[in-house]
């Protein structure tokens, strides 16, 4: 089985950057010292961010500044999109940054899902979507933040499953099948999750997509062949991209349009289709349990 790709893809995110930073520095004769000043960062600062040993990404508004400096789409720079378009009005309209606190209550993301109610929510999460989690995965995400009880962290989850399961209700969902492969198998950052709460997790995955199908649709690419980072599409009106401790929030038409293509992309190449999850997940829990975990 492959591992859980959570730092891999990290590293492939800073790696493609980095490497579109670069380009489009040569195309634009820009020094290091020139594109430092420009931004407002120290050059020793663009030298870290530029570094191969880098491993993360550099502050949201430091990245729209340099697609700013650089003339070149933040979608391009991001490795969102392979067309480099210069686009003069998507520079003009940087996306909103919005800050994302280590709770399971975020302001933001509720008004954002209440606000595109009737419309198609598009998710790649960072790992299993909020609304299928049990409690115990819950809080073993949030086992580390002060103050938070297992009953808080798992509002926000909760929140998210009365939403799918509105009438009017229309998400589709898209991960990497090496991810739940990876969560079923203990890999990565669930390696201290024990074997039954994982196979508990995997029992509930497969009801409750019995019980929202087809209001919710969740589809498995191969992580082998596609990347995508997470990123939520709330229909016509925004898009969020998740980036650590912060989102980038696009509201302007162009951005949501090349988001969501990009991720009915990665349906079109799924390797296991939404109507397949149910038994998918049972083959998952059935291995889980001849191996004792």
């Amino acid at each position: 089985m492959a591992p859980a790709t959570s730092s891999l893809d990290k590293r492939l995110t800073v790696q493609l950057f980095r490497d579109r930073l670069e380009q489009a520095m040569e195309r634009t004769g820009t020094t290091r010292a020139g594109l430092a000043r420009r931004i407002g960062v120290d050059r020793s600062t663009l030298s870290q961010i530029l570094s191969p040993e880098s491993v993360r990404l550099p502050r949201a508004d430091t990245v729209a500044a340099m697609a700013g400096a650089l003339q070149v789409s933040l979608d391009w720079l991001l490795g969102l999109t392979e067309g480099n378009q210069l686009g003069a009005d998507i520079l003009e309209r940087a996306p909103e940054i919005s800050p994302r606190r280590r709770a399971p209550e975020d302001e933001n993301l509720r008004r954002w899902y209440a606000e595109a109610a009737g419309y198609k929510i598009r998710l790649v999460p960072t790992n299993l979507p909020d609304p299928l989690k049990i409690a115990e995965v819950v809080a073993y995400e949030y086992r580390e933040t002060p103050g938070l009880s297992a009953e808080q962290a798992m509002r926000r989850s909760l929140d998210r499953l009365d939403y799918a399961r509105q009438p009017e209700t229309d998400i589709e969902i898209c991960t990497s099948i090496q991810m739940l492969r990876g969560f079923a198998l203990g890999q990565g950052v669930w390696e201290d999750l024990p074997a039954e709460v994982r196979i508990r997790q995997l029992v509930h995955i497969a009801d409750l997509i019995d019980e929202l199908y087809p209001s919710v649709r969740w589809y498995l690419y191969d992580g082998r062949n596609e990347y995508a980072v997470p990123v939520t599409v709330f229909g016509p009106k925004r898009a969020a991209l998740y980036v650590g401790n912060m989102y980038l929030v696009f509201t302007t038409t162009e951005h949501i349009r090349v988001l969501t293509r990009r991720f009915d992309d990665l349906i079109r190449r799924a390797v296991v289709q939404a109507h397949e999850i149910p038994g998918f997940v049972r083959r998952l829990v059935a291995e889980l349990q001849e191996t004792g975990g």
